[in-house]
Order: C-alpha cells, then sequence, then structure tokens
C-alpha cells in the first residue's frame, strides 16, 4: 500500500500554517482531499468535505488567527502531529491557545482527517 511521503505531510503542514499567515482559507482547503473531515475542536462535529471545511476556515480565518509552531513537526505512517499556540485579544484580554493537531493522508498525500486537541484548560491568558 502506497502513502504519503514524510515529505508530502511536512509541506501540507507549513501550507496550512501559512494560510493562516495569508489568511486564505482556500490554501487551507487545498490540502484537503474531498471527502476529508476536520474535527476542531475534538469533540465537536465534524466538517465534511471542501465546502464545509471552507466555511470552518473562513470564519476561524477572519478572527485573524496566527498558528505559531511549537517544536517539529512529527509524521508517522501516513499521520502528521504538530504543537502549536495561536496568540490572540479575546475579551479585552492577550491570550495564547495551546494546540496540537494531528492529520491523517491518503495515499495521494492529501489530509483526509484532520482533529485539533484542545480545551478550556489550554486558553491561557498572557500578561
Amino acid at each position: 500500500m502506497t502513502m504519503a511521503s514524510p515529505e508530502q505531510m511536512l509541506a501540507a503542514v507549513h501550507a496550512y500554517v501559512a494560510a493562516f499567515d495569508a489568511g486564505d482559507p482556500e490554501l487551507a482547503v487545498a490540502i484537503f482531499a474531498e471527502d476529508a473531515t476536520v474535527e476542531d475542536p475534538v469533540g465537536t462535529p465534524l466538517k465534511r468535505g471542501h465546502d464545509e471545511i471552507r466555511a470552518f476556515y473562513q470564519a476561524s480565518m477572519a478572527t485573524g488567527a496566527k498558528l505559531v509552531l511549537d517544536g517539529p513537526v512529527r509524521v508517522a505512517d501516513g499521520h502528521a502531529a504538530f504543537a502549536f499556540h495561536v496568540p490572540l485579544h479575546f475579551d479585552g484580554k492577550d491570550m495564547e491557545i495551546h494546540v496540537i493537531d494531528t492529520f491523517a493522508f491518503n495515499a495521494d498525500g492529501k489530509v483526509r482527517e484532520m482533529r485539533a486537541f484542545f480545551g478550556p484548560g489550554n486558553m491561557i491568558a498572557k500578561g
């Protein structure tokens, strides 16, 4: 069985981070397979397919969120995991949300499943 190469998986993660830097949901959608799912955060309803995923990232990026990687991307057996934080100004306060995302890839190197792991305890006031 063929699977995504480590290079393809790393490129997808870096394209995802760059999409947030550019505020461009189309760049994010481009890394996903047509039938992909996004669960962000884990425990919330799945977003399925490009249309729902696009709408989700349009809303996420409208907040001005940027992703800052915390260490190297980990890749293994068709999966990537990466820790990052999102600095933001919310409710009159400077905050950071600390997140770990996982991507599962199809054989074509497209993300078929994205899951974001974080909760209220990962939202930290700064300053």
